[in-house]
Order: structure tokens, then C-alpha cells, then sequence
């Protein structure tokens, strides 16, 4: 099993401020626009070094897409920010019509996705956005896993010529990936070889799938960790190649089992090698106000719980 040490912890939003700002160094046509929560998600780092580049649209999410939309028309590569339930919930009408029909260059960022938003509760907690935005055509779907990566895609995401959503949280996670890691779009990333099971994870959940590996070599079952980074375009030749050797898989994500990373798996798995698969994530149910951990646990998405859909998993094959 690999060893992956901690190397302390940081909210992955802020990996995404301090990519943003990168960015903007190395291309002067970044821009960025926020929707009154520019603390929040981060962009007051971009502010800061680029306020001549920062537009604060204030409450008008949908108008935020619009405006963005037109920038990116005139040349600019526009980061439009918010909580991820408004910055794709709220906007969904102009994404799709304004950005992803028209295909045009724009970023969509999306932070405070998933449970672990914690105490703001359901109607914050937006654990359908990456079906949403996976669903329209020409949209790259990204969902970083610590600081780091976040950072690399932040980055990345503005190197890349088209419609991009960026998700990420708020609650401080173990940073494990180092600056020298490789990240590609559409590219998977083998963090551990295995020969049982294949655990296949995106997000908040890389960093428990990688402790659900070593508990389970404990107990003399090899499991095979990627991390997803981007769900679409999805690497099909990783996953395929995975499972192909391990008979079965385990995919795990901070979403509804409905349009997330592990209905991406399933369809692709339907169609190629059919094999055993347990899901790790939300299924069919609203979140709750909580702390973040605590629903994490709740709603099944933890090591404990990746450990036990691998064991089942297996009996399966």
C-alpha cells in the first residue's frame, strides 16, 4: 500500500483563491465576478492583487452568467463565483442557453457543495450540481480532492478553451497531494494499485477512500484507490482497466447517487464489462443542518462505510 502522509489540513476553497490568482499572473484576461460572497469562496485574494479585473455583481447570480458570458465573447476568461447551490441551481436557464449552447468561455465556480457545508443546512447543502452541469454539452466537470489539487485545477481550468465547472467546499480537509503531482484534465489519478476492488472517488471522499485502502490490506483485501478529479470528460480507459482487473468497484462521492460520479461509472460499466457496484454517497434524500463530519458519518460517506461497500462489493464477484 502507498503511504500518504498528511502534510496538515486547509479548506479547498482556498486552494482555489490562491489558483485563481496564479492564473490571473499568467493571463491578464482572467476576470473574476462574484455574487456578494466574495470572502467566501475566496476571490477577495484575486480582488486584492486585481481589482481593476474584479467585478462585485452583488445578488443577481443569473445576471452574474449573463455578464460573464459576454466577457468571455470579448476575450476575457471570466471565474464567476458563488455558493455552488446558486452558481448552478439558481442559474441554470443561463448556463445552459448563455454558456454551454453557446459554448463560450466561462468558468463556474461552485463552493460550499455537498453536506459538509454543515449548519446552513439543506437548502445550501446542493448535492445535485454535478449532475446538472455534467448533463450540458461542452461542460467540463471538475471536483478537486485536497488544496492542492484544487489549486492545479484552478489553473488548469483557465489554460482550458471552453465551459468549466469548478466544485469545491468549505470545511478544512487533510492536504496529501504535494505541488509536484500531476493534474490533467480528464485524466485519472492512481493513487494506490490494487487486484480485489476498485475504490473510485472524487472529492471530500479520495481522502477516506485512501484510509479505507489501508484498513482493509490489514484484513489481506487489495484495493486499487483513483481519484476522479474530473467527472467529465471521464478517463473510461482508467476505470475500465481498473475494473477489468478487479472484478468489482466501489465509487464514492459527496452527491446524489442520481446524476453523480457514480451514475458516470455505471452507464460506462453497463456498457463496456458489467460488474458488481456499491455506491458511497446520497441517496434520493435532502441534507440536514449539522456539523460536518457528523453528517458525513450519517449519510454513510466515510471510511467506516467505504469499507464495508468494498467487503460487499466483493462478495458479489
Amino acid at each position: 500500500m502507498k503511504e500518504y502522509k498528511i502534510l496538515g489540513e486547509k479548506d479547498t476553497r482556498s486552494g482555489f483563491g490562491e489558483g485563481l490568482v496564479l492564473a490571473a499572473r499568467e493571463n491578464p484576461n482572467v476576470v473574476a465576478l462574484c455574487a456578494d460572497l466574495t470572502p467566501s469562496v475566496r476571490m477577495d485574494l484575486f480582488q486584492k492583487e486585481f481589482p481593476e479585473r474584479f467585478v462585485e455583481v452583488g445578488i443577481a447570480e443569473s445576471n452574474m452568467i449573463s455578464i460573464a458570458s459576454g466577457m468571455a465573447i470579448c476575450g476575457k476568461v471570466p471565474f464567476v463565483g458563488s455558493f455552488a447551490a446558486f452558481s448552478t441551481g439558481r442559474t441554470y436557464d443561463q448556463i445552459r442557453q448563455s454558456v454551454a449552447y453557446s459554448n463560450t468561455n466561462v468558468k463556474i465556480v461552485g463552493s460550499h457543495a455537498g453536506l459538509t457545508l454543515g449548519e446552513d443546512g439543506a437548502t445550501h447543502q446542493i448535492l445535485e450540481d454535478i449532475g446538472l452541469m455534467k448533463m450540458l454539452p461542452n461542460m467540463v466537470v471538475i471536483n478537486p480532492c485536497d488544496h492542492t489539487q484544487t489549486k492545479q485545477a484552478t489553473v488548469a481550468a483557465a489554460r482550458y478553451n471552453g465551459p468549466v465547472y469548478l466544485r469545491y467546499g468549505r470545511p478544512k480537509v487533510p492536504v496529501f497531494l504535494t505541488e509536484d503531482t500531476p493534474f490533467e484534465i480528464g485524466k485519472a489519478l492512481m493513487l494506490n494499485g490494487g487486484k480485489d476492488v476498485s475504490i473510485i472517488a472524487t472529492g471530500h471522499l479520495v481522502w477516506p477512500s485512501i484510509q479505507a485502502a489501508a484498513e482493509l490490506e490489514k484484513e489481506g483485501i487489495s484495493a486499487e484507490v483513483i481519484n476522479i478529479h474530473t467527472i467529465k470528460p471521464l478517463d473510461n480507459e482508467a476505470i475500465l482497466s481498473s475494473v477489468k482487473k478487479t472484478g468489482c468497484v466501489v465509487a464514492c462521492e459527496e452527491h446524489m447517487y442520481n446524476g453523480g460520479l457514480a451514475d458516470s461509472i455505471a452507464q460506462l460499466l453497463a456498457r463496456n464489462y458489467p460488474a458488481p457496484m456499491e455506491y458511497i454517497g446520497v441517496d434520493d434524500t435532502f441534507g440536514e443542518s449539522g456539523k460536518p463530519m457528523e453528517l458525513m458519518t450519517k449519510y454513510g460517506l466515510d471510511t467506516e462505510h467505504i469499507v464495508l461497500a468494498v467487503k460487499k462489493a466483493i462478495e458479489r464477484k
